[in-house]
């Protein structure tokens, strides 16, 4: 048997276990693993029929190649956002199945967001073995309720959180942090929960100044240090203002307009005398070595996912439901987008987490 691994979309903490869990399980099999460099991108790269190509585009994965790498953040394969199906020079899947030929592998084990797992949910459709695993720190694949990235993502928000309330107090501002999360403002919405931040912007409610901007001024007028926190998701929105969504959907340097948390304050300091301290967590939320929740859920998602392919179930993709490891089809992903439960975990009018009510509630609230 021989198995393929890639990454796709943004790296996260954890996906280097899943690497090496997939590794390890598949040599305790006798199985032969790769790993493919660089995402879709890289495998597009290559030309099936020279054999220097397709030997630089892949990496040997074995018990030394990737000794000790769960301690290291990041994908040791690298990523990219490479979908095959939307590039310049049109639908170029058919090359991608080509050049899984060429390397003659059996079965491919595919770690990403949305998009990679849609890719791959369109491959098992072609009739090809695939695996998804998901992976995002914005939790919010379809299918699961957790995905590798999502607890560190927090751990480095709440951490840099709290590191900046010492410069936001010292100055006496409200402090506008921004996160990462374009869909979902799950990641926010717990950071801001577990750092006790004063309010919290989702992306899924659109903030209307005339109240979210009241409650600040009253947050930081009660603080004994004369300071508030407000954070806010990435894709968030403020009331009365365009949202252009195909500009939050695009990289940070691609976008022509201003970035949420900087128009927030901005709206700030115009309506009142107050000044602010503004700041993106940006990549640092996802930077270093993974927290030991990620690592465990990688080594535990890679084992299932060799376990799935021994026992000849394909076109499936694992997960976590209620605190249960499982599967589901892997075109469960397709079947829609996943977000706050606003209703259940959200204070839309207070723009706080509403997380009172927790028994029987699984870990990750849904």
């Amino acid at each position: 048997m021989r198995l393929a691994i890639l990454t796709g979309g943004g790296d996260v903490p954890g996906l280097n276990p899943c690497i090496r869990s997939i590794t390890m399980s598949a040599a305790q099999r006798g199985w032969e693993v790769i790993g493919l460099r660089r995402g879709w991108e890289g495998v597009l790269e290559m030309d099936p029929s020279d054999s220097l190509s397709l030997e630089s585009g892949t990496m040997v994965l074995d018990k030394d190649s990737v000794r000790g790498i769960d301690r290291l953040g990041g994908t040791i394969l690298h990523s990219s956002r490479r979908d095959p199906r939307t590039t310049e020079s049109g639908d170029q899947t058919q090359k991608a199945l080509d050049i899984l030929d060429a390397l003659k592998i059996d079965v491919l084990i595919t770690m990403g967001g949305d998009g990679t797992l849609r890719f791959s949910a369109h491959l098992a459709s072609l009739g090809r073995k695939v695996i998804s695993i998901p992976k995002t720190m914005d939790n919010d694949v379809y299918g699961t309720d957790y995905c590798i990235g999502f607890s560190t993502a927090v751990t480095r928000s709440v951490e840099a959180i709290n590191a900046l309330r010492s410069t936001i107090a010292s100055h006496e501002r409200i402090g506008v942090i921004e996160l990462f999360g374009r869909r979902s403002g799950e990641t926010a919405l717990l950071s801001g929960f577990l750092s006790q931040s004063d309010r919290t912007v989702i992306a899924e409610v659109p903030a209307d100044m005339d109240i979210l901007l009241p409650l600040l001024l009253e947050d930081k007028a009660s603080n004994p240090e004369s300071y508030a926190i407000c954070l806010v998701s990435e894709g968030a929105t403020l009331a009365g203002h365009y949202a252009d969504q195909s500009e939050i959907s695009k990289s940070n340097t691609h976008r022509q307009g201003v970035n949420i948390g900087t128009l927030l304050a901005r709206e700030i300091e115009a309506r009142s005398s107050e000044r602010t301290i503004v700041q993106e967590l940006a990549y640092l939320m996802r930077a270093g070595e993974p927290d030991a929740l990620d690592r465990m859920v990688g080594f535990a998602f890679g084992a299932l996912a060799v376990q799935l392919i021994e026992e000849g179930r394909t076109s499936n993709m694992v997960c976590l439901t209620d605190g249960n490891y499982g599967v589901v089809p892997i075109d469960k992903v397709l079947e829609g987008t996943k977000g706050v439960n606003v209703s259940g975990l959200y204070d839309a009018s207070q723009y706080r987490a509403n997380l009172l009510q927790v028994e029987n509630m699984p870990m990750f609230l849904y």
